[in-house]
């Protein structure tokens, strides 16, 4: 059922960013070879082998890397819809539910959740609160300084629990979680965290405040 739980939710942000980016066709494109590439490797159990040198999780962030930069490069030359980007976040919702459940499987250590140190689920929360103010409030209106305050906030709460996520991990350079590490991102379908979630949410920050910033001036 979390597999499910989480396939839909990842489908969910994939559907979410292409919308915010006016349903541009390279973008979906590239996204179903993301989910074709990352799937399969995590379904054969490509990244379980945690004694593989070098450590296999750097084929994920670098593929995570790339596709932040590849997406940045596509949406340049777009004018976003804001309203689709801040609905992004509130997949953030379901996946902080999601890392709890899997730290009572013993699959990801209690410092990912957020009886830990992750208070991702703020933003989730507040995204849903904005998303609604955006796209039905006619009597007040959100100021350009909240919302950019908001997502820098979004920014250092996600980079933050990448780095716990990257250091709780079975790897050489492994800081914590020993007793219980992250495994989950290892194996199908929560490889999409860090291989696709991750970048789009992080993307739907940096092109939100890129959009108030050309918007004020």
């Amino acid at each position: 059922m979390l597999n499910f739980v989480f396939f839909v939710t990842t489908l969910l942000t994939v559907f979410l960013f292409y919308y915010g980016l006016l349903k541009d066709k390279r973008v979906l494109i590239l996204s179903v070879i993301w989910l074709g590439v990352y799937g399969w490797l995590a379904y054969i159990g490509y990244f379980e082998d945690i004694d593989a040198s070098p450590p296999r999780f750097l084929v994920v962030l670098s593929g995570s890397v790339l596709l932040t930069v590849i997406l940045y490069r596509l949406a340049r030359t777009i004018k976003v819809r804001t309203d689709f980007l801040m609905a992004v976040h509130i997949v953030r919702i379901p996946v902080e539910l999601l890392l709890y459940q899997l730290y009572l499987q013993k699959e990801v250590p209690l410092l990912m959740t957020f009886k830990g140190y992750n208070f991702d689920i703020l933003m989730g929360i507040s995204a849903l609160i904005l998303w609604v103010l955006i796209k039905f409030s006619n009597k007040w209106k959100v100021p350009n300084s909240i919302l950019v305050g908001w997502n820098v906030i979004g920014i250092f709460f996600l980079l933050s629990i990448v780095l716990m996520a990257i250091l709780s991990s079975p790897t050489p350079i492994q800081q914590f979680g020993f007793e219980q590490p992250n495994v989950a991102v290892l194996r199908f379908p929560f490889i999409y965290l860090p291989a696709i979630v991750v970048p789009m949410v992080f993307l739907s920050h940096i092109l939100f405040i890129k959009a108030l910033i050309i918007k004020d001036g």
